[in-house]
Order: C-alpha cells, then structure tokens, then sequence
C-alpha cells in the first residue's frame, strides 16, 4: 500500500486530430503563405538552406522544419549565477518567473502607480530571489532614469546583482545583447563556462502577423551562435496581431515561432529554443490586450499539447490582471492562470505579478502570485492515499461522537498533511481585529518590504563588476 501510484490531475484541451489540423495549418502557412523577413542574414541562412525566397517573403518547406526538429533539444538544463543547477525546462515541469518592461510600478510606499526606477528593478529582482515558488527573473521594468538607449541594459544589471535565480532577459539591439552576453560571460568564469552553464535566456519576438525584422533575426542568430537558449513568442493576439479565433490565431503564431526555430536551428543545430506564442485577446470594447482573458488560459493550454506534440520545452504565461490594483479581480486572474499552467504542465511560466494588462508592476501582486502558486501546487499533487494516510488505527482509537483534535496521528502529522497558508486570513474575526483589520494588500506590502529589507543576496565578483563598469563607460 506505502507505493500506490498517485493521481496527478492533468488538462488536456486539443484532442489529437486538432493538434494535427493546427499543425497542418501552420504548415500551410510556413510553406505557401510565407513570412517576410527584414534581414540580410536571415533570408540567405534560409535561401542556402532550400527556402523559396521571393523578395523579402520566405516560404520555409516542411522538410526543413522537420530537419530543425530533429536536432532541437527537448530538454534545457538552467542554472544560476553561481554555477549551480537551477531549473529544468523539460516535458512535466513547470517554472515559474516574473515578466518584464512593464511602464509602471505601484509604489511600495505610496501605493500610487508611477514610472519605474532602478532601484524598482533591483528590489523585485531581491524580492523573487527570496520566493520559494518563483524559479526565475525578468526584469519586471524599463528604468525612466536613465538613458533610454541604455535602460535594457541597466534592468539588467540589476537584476543580475539582485538576484541569483536563471534569467529570462530581453534587449533593444544587438549592441545591448552584446554586451549583457559580455557581462554573464564575465559573471560564469570565461565563455565556455557559460556555454556550458547558462543563466541566461533571451526574450525576442517577431512581429505578428508574419514580420520579422532585423533587429529581432539578428538578436536570435547571435544568442543561437553562443549557446543562449532563445524564448521567441510572436504575438497574434486575437482580433490584432491574429485571426480572432483562438485557434487561427494559434496556427499563426506557431508559424512565426517554427520560424524562428528554423533561423536558429540553422544558425547552430542544437542550440536551446523555447517554442510558444502569446495568444491573448485584443478586447474589442476597449482595444486593450487583456492579460485576464480567458482566451490566453485557454491558448496557454494549446500551446503546451503543440509543444508536446514538436518535443520543445513550452513557453507559458500565468499570474498577471487586467485590474489596476490588487483586488479580487486580480486574484481571481491570477489564481485561473496560475493552476492552468500547472495542470497542462507549462515549462518556462511569465509575467506573474503583472497588473493592468502588463503596464505595471506590484510587489504585492508577486507575493499573491506566490501564494497561488504555492496552493496550486498542493492541489495537483493530488491525494497520497497510503497506510499513513487512511488513518486506520486513529479511526479505531477515535470515540464516537468525539474527534481526532488530541490524537498522535493529527499531532505527528498535521504539518505535512495540511496546507499551511502564509498569507490567507484565517483568524476568527475577534483576533482579525486585534491584528488590525489588515485585508490582503496590506499583509502584502508589509511582507515585501520585509523581504527587499532583510534578504540578502550574494555579491557579483570583482571581474564582474569590472565588466560591468567598462561596458557602461564605453556607452557613455
């Protein structure tokens, strides 16, 4: 009995013969329709490889894609900063990260939204560094106070000397990427020792629909050609960027994803690829990308069987609003996203702390990310059911009528076999006054500033630091 199997709740939303008509599609598209690519390098990497390049539109046959496939890891070891393995981006495991340059922040103190700063930066990366259920970091931010052309640059910086975890990093040009390789070169040890251990992963991303241009074909072909796994979601937004169906919307993005996995395939066969399009819904009432919908829970879901069905580790998004402050909206968002990732088993999980549709960032709203994280994780392990736990001789001691409060088996085992929430109010409301009538945001914000305040995050080597001054010297 101490070995019977578990049962691990799982989602499934596209039966087989959907994945294939997608994958059909998205073949139709890669093939006949073609995408065009604004970059030198790009179209003759596809022109020399068999493409069919008219002008500027490439039209990619399947056997290239095939061919790209095959020689895709399905699997990418991340480590941290410290040379230490950190996350695995495989089938049946699920990260789970911040997102990154958003405007605008909540202010920890005034609670008022205003334009983000470094230090924002710096104290979220602090933040996620000392969150049991977050794996990775982004930068959370666009600093207005520097120079504009350097803010990429600068979100991180601070987040590498903030923060320990894998990064998920994104850039301007090839100019910041050139130097944010530099500095994690610098960081691991040497170029080989970051080869072999990355931390690092690029965020870049065409234009949807069908647009690739140079700037994001460049960023993808450097990091193929040193070994950064590349995360390359288009946005076919429904009624936007794609089709206003779902599924359409998924068959284009899927295109432009390929697409991307073919450059980068070609550039370096082998090298890391994160396959997954953001699929979420252009509201049509309002013209706001909607970060809430549930358009983007349900095409996260698609994105993960597709991702299945190519053997590619899954790009996902969860924990983000379209409210503009903490509320029950946000966690009702935050909560569907969060136990979908877990249940369709999503790899590589962005944007969590997100409020208004991606163009601020909440402290607060991380810290409830958390927490969903946390009791979603407890739902899907699902229920061990062994000698232990049907609590046969506690039964047979129990009275009728009586209960099983005083009982050994409650007293030994009553930390592992309940969740123990952190920030749920569970007080009777006598006690709740007592403690100060404090609702969610407000347990929230005391415990961040509490966090920024006393973790303690290891310090970047003097050869680091060193690289890091220089690089800003020489943009200056």
């Amino acid at each position: 009995m101490e070995h019977i199997k578990n049962n691990f709740p799982f989602l499934e939303v596209l039966s087989e013969e959907q994945i294939l008509e997608i994958h059909n599609a998205t073949l139709e598209i890669m093939s006949k329709i073609g995408m065009v690519i604004k970059d030198d390098d790009g179209i003759k990497l596809l022109k020399e490889a068999g493409a069919i390049v008219e002008g500027e539109n490439v039209k990619i046959p399947e056997y290239l894609l095939k061919k790209s496939l095959s020689t895709a890891p399905s699997r990418i070891p991340m480590y941290d900063r410290l040379g230490n393995f950190s996350m695995s981006l495989e089938q049946g495991k699920t990260n789970f990260g911040t997102g990154s340059d958003t405007i605008f922040i909540l202010d920890i103190d005034s609670h008022e939204r205003r334009k983000v700063v470094v230090k924002d930066v710096g104290n979220i990366a602090r933040l996620v560094d000392a969150l049991p259920n977050l794996n990775f970091a982004m930068s959370m931010g666009t600093p207005s106070d520097v120079n504009p052309k350097d803010s990429y640059l600068f979100g991180f910086i601070e987040m590498a000397k903030n923060n320990t975890k894998p990064m998920v990093f994104t850039a301007n040009n090839l100019e910041d990427i050139e130097s944010i390789y530099n500095i994690a070169c610098s960081i691991a040890g040497g170029k080989e020792k970051f080869r072999q251990k990355p931390f690092l992963i690029i965020y870049t991303e065409p234009i949807s629909p069908r647009l690739f241009n140079s700037e994001s074909v460049q960023k993808l072909l450097f990091c193929s050609e040193k070994g950064i796994p590349i995360a390359f979601p288009p946005s076919p937004n429904t009624g936007g960027g794609g089709p206003i169906s779902v599924a359409g919307a998924m068959a284009l993005g899927n295109a432009e994803c390929l697409t991307g996995l073919v450059m980068a395939q070609l550039k370096n066969p082998g090298s890391p690829f994160i396959f997954g399009p953001n699929v979420a819904a252009l509201d049509m009432k309002t013209a706001v990308v909607s970060y809430g919908a549930p358009e983007w829970v349900l095409a996260s879901a698609g994105t993960v069987a597709m991702a299945r069905f190519y053997n590619l580790p899954a790009w996902g998004t969860s924990g983000a609003t379209d409210s503009k402050v903490v509320d029950a909206q946000a966690g009702m968002e935050a909560m569907l996203s969060v136990y979908n990732s877990l249940l369709t088993r999503s790899q590589l999980v962005h944007d969590n702390g997100y409020i208004e549709s991606g163009l601020t960032s909440s402290v607060e709203m991380i810290l409830l990310v958390d927490e969903a994280i946390s009791i979603s994780k407890y739902i899907v392990n699902g229920i061990p059911v062994n000698k232990k736990t049907l609590a046969l001789d506690a039964i047979r001691r129990a009275k009728p009528g009586g209960g099983f409060l005083d009982d050994d088996h409650t007293l030994t085992n009553w930390r592992e076999m309940q969740y123990i929430s952190k920030r749920q109010d569970r007080n009777v409301y006598d006690n709740w006054l007592r403690l100060g009538k404090k609702d969610m945001f407000q347990r929230l914000n005391e415990e961040a500033k509490e966090i920024i305040g006393r973790h303690k995050v290891p310090v970047l080597t003097e050869a680091a630091e060193k690289t890091i001054e220089d690089i800003l010297n020489s943009r200056k």
